[in-house]
């Protein structure tokens, strides 16, 4: 498969084996078993990889399907307001907001407006960018449509917990606790501690469409779990 041709499709229940060893993909699937091919990407270290997802090259489809499935499972947290973390969570959130039957969704920010207040951010930095460490802003003037509220706060893939703990404390100093979070994708385990670390209940209120385990080189071109 070329790069572009991964997000693209929603495969039917029983398409793709889930036993190891994985080559070239790994098949997750929906909670009605419908299959969805992530492209395995290896480590610096050459002994492990992680399958990827990048939510916005993924189809309308996928985008779709993948919002469906997580704003069934938040659901039962009743979530008056979706918030999303920026960049690439924001493209799930505003889609489970929708798929909630919600009005709309509020995103955070890293792009400062000249209206913000700088005691209203706090530092982040993801995986995918581990070099930039920029600053996460909620607008102001969105306080009044989150405060007081039933919040689920949104992102793409939770990896190591660096983005979804900042969210949290962004709205933790805003005297807001979200209810749940969510996640089109857990990705290995990694994040357990950081997460924990904020709260030992936490882990318990994330909630993902599907999660994937860290993969083991097991060969020439193959992985393992």
């Amino acid at each position: 498969m070329q790069p572009h041709d991964f997000w693209q499709e929603i495969h039917p229940a029983g398409t793709y084996s889930g036993e190891a060893p994985f080559s070239g993909f790994f098949p997750v699937s929906l909670d009605d078993g419908r299959q969805l091919r992530l492209p395995i990407r290896p480590l610096a270290d050459g002994k492990h990889a992680l399958a990827s997802l990048i939510i916005n090259q993924a189809s309308f489809e996928v985008q779709d399907a993948l919002a469906a499935d997580l704003a069934k499972k938040l659901e039962p947290y009743r979530p008056e307001v979706i918030v999303g973390l920026p960049t690439l969570g924001l493209t799930l959130a505003a889609a489970v907001a929708h798929a909630l039957g919600l009005p709309r969704y509020v995103p955070l920010g890293t792009s400062r407006k000249f209206w913000y207040d700088e005691t209203m951010s706090v530092p982040l930095s993801s995986i995918t960018t581990p070099d930039q460490v920029k600053r996460l802003y909620v607008d102001p003037r969105m306080l009044p449509l989150i405060t007081g509220k039933r919040v689920v706060l949104v992102d793409d893939v939770i990896s190591s917990g660096t983005s979804i703990v900042a969210g949290l404390t962004l709205l933790a100093s805003q005297g807001i606790e979200p209810v749940a979070i969510g996640a089109a994708m857990l990705q290995s385990v990694r994040w357990h501690d950081r997460l924990d670390g904020f709260g030992a209940e936490w882990r318990e209120r994330a909630v993902g469409v599907f999660g994937t385990p860290m993969l083991v080189r097991a060969g020439e071109g193959l992985w393992g779990v």
